[in-house]
């Protein structure tokens, strides 16, 4: 299908993971361990990784607390809470190996934290854009939604012979104007019971997945719709493959929309920049766009370690911004404390919010708390711009 200018379609594509994903759920274990550390002890340090295959569990990192929480326990509880019940899925709560390497964070780095300052060096990008109400791009958005709608199905027994590993993926064409037009391609991979046929899969998951995410506004002249494209997933989650925190950041993020950049969020508590400051810049960017100053706009903050302030903080609007970028980046400046304490502090970050993040996005999110998504900062944004 040709654009109205006769130029081929511009395709954007992106996916979301269902939640026994096993990087993902490997993600919700190091989010779950952290949950729980700071639930007791919100000054906690805690970087967190967690690597999982068929039957084991690794649990790694540098924790230092006063707290003490039964991490084997949380491990058990969060993959029974996912679904993997059963050692004929490739792990069972109950009888899986759990292996832990735990020691406490670097010296070196504690002094640079201790007095406010970052505790890496890197660079860390927020975006926002007036595709969706929640000011994300409509493929990412999309494709998390078509996720949450699987593990629905899934835990409500609606479909009842899937299974917990999935993955969804969206292609959106883009108009003239670079406003969504359409939605061109819609891809499931949905683990299932080995006598679930692939006819009835694609059957059962097309009326109750897509029909209820994709808006038949978007399903226009050539839409497809492609379940399963294999015509088996039976072997799935950490049998099929191994999990790894931190592997899905364009999952986490903007879906390869928009750039990414330091590290993953999971298992980081937030005096870990890759996780505050992306939260920051995420925080500052959706309340550009809420003020009407820009129709999308990327934020970059930079942090050296040890550090108080952002080395470098850089906006951009690509065009739509109502006032030069150079004004806005300055009322940002005036208006926002963009040091890791200053992020924590502004978004109340020192409290278990995380393992809801570890699926289905950080960003966008309406159905968990999520502080970083507030565009109550909108009127000083804009008050400041016109002063």
């Amino acid at each position: 299908m040709k654009r109205k200018d006769g130029a081929a379609p511009l395709l954007f594509t992106s996916e979301s993971c269902s939640e026994g994903h096993p990087d993902k759920l490997a993600d919700q274990v190091s989010d779950s361990i952290l949950d729980a550390i700071l639930s007791k002890d919100p000054l906690a340090r805690v970087a967190c990784e967690t690597a999982i295959t068929t039957g084991l569990i690794i649990v790694m990192g540098e924790i230092t607390t006063d707290c003490y929480v039964d991490i084997p326990r949380i491990i058990r509880q969060t993959i029974r809470d996912v679904g993997y019940t059963r050692a004929r899925y490739g792990l069972d709560a109950e009888t899986c190996g759990v292996i832990t390497s735990i020691d406490e964070q670097s010296p070196d780095i504690a002094q640079g934290v201790d007095v406010g300052g970052a505790g890496d060096s890197g660079m860390m990008f927020g975006f926002a854009c007036d595709e969706t109400p929640e000011l994300m791009p409509l493929p990412i958005s999309l494709a998390h939604a078509l996720a949450r709608r699987l593990a629905e199905v899934r835990r409500s027994k609606t479909v009842g012979y899937l299974r917990p590993d999935g993955k969804c993926q969206v292609t959106v064409e883009y108009g003239v104007e670079g406003k969504p037009a359409r939605v061109d391609t819609v891809v499931i991979s949905a683990q299932h019971h080995e006598e679930a046929t692939p006819d009835e899969i694609r059957k059962d998951l097309e009326e109750q997945v897509v029909d209820k995410v994709i808006p038949k506004a978007l399903r226009k002249d050539g839409f497809r719709c492609l379940v399963n494209p294999t015509g088996r997933f039976v072997i799935g989650g950490p049998a099929a493959d191994v999990g790894l925190t931190g592997r899905k950041t364009q999952v986490d993020s903007y879906g390869g929309y928009a750039r990414q950049g330091g590290g993953c969020f999971s298992g980081k508590d937030p005096t870990k920049v890759d996780r505050a400051g992306a939260y920051g810049a995420r925080y500052v960017a959706k309340n550009i766009v809420a003020a009407g100053l820009a129709s999308r706009c990327e934020v970059q903050l930079a942090y050296a370690i040890g550090v108080v302030k952002p080395v470098a903080i850089a906006v951009q609007t690509f065009g739509t911004g109502k006032v030069p970028d150079s004004e806005i980046k300055r009322a940002v400046e005036r208006q926002f404390d963009l040091s890791p304490l200053g992020i924590i502090k502004e978004l109340n970050l020192r409290r278990p919010l995380f393992r809801p993040t570890a699926c289905y996005g950080h960003f966008g999110r309406t159905d968990i708390e999520a502080p970083w998504e507030d565009t109550t900062r909108a009127p000083d944004l804009l008050a400041e711009v016109r002063d």
